[in-house]
């Protein structure tokens, strides 16, 4: 894959993940401002839980978009330095294929596969 391919994968990725962290970043605040109406009492208030429960998801959501980006932002060093398509721990070459379907990849395949 040459870097302008790599560079609009990257590119693409990144914004759909951008779309998905903003979007997961207005529900967290609807959310919250909801909660601002309830009862502060979690423990005996019925709802309380699951509006506990949906922040705490949303959140964690929220927090992998904003890592993913990171990752993209990396995918987009790895471009630049010429190393995008070399797996970080055996120096094999990662599939374009792999690459098109997970973009901020830093290993192949075959140490994707291998136990830890």
């Amino acid at each position: 894959m040459d870097e302008r391919a790599a560079t609009e994968l990257i590119a693409r990725a990144r914004a759909e993940t951008a779309r998905l962290a903003g979007a997961l970043a207005r529900q967290r605040d609807g959310i919250v401002a909801a909660s601002e109406f309830t009862s502060n009492d979690d423990e005996h208030d019925p709802e309380g839980a699951t509006i506990a429960f949906e922040r705490a998801q949303v959140q964690a959501l929220l927090r992998q978009a904003q890592d993913d980006l990171a990752d993209l932002d990396r995918a987009t060093e790895r471009v630049r330095a010429g190393v995008y398509e070399t797996c970080e721990r055996c120096g094999g070459p990662i599939a374009e294929g792999r690459l098109a379907a997970l973009p901020a990849t830093r290993i192949c395949i075959t140490c994707a596969n291998k136990v830890r």
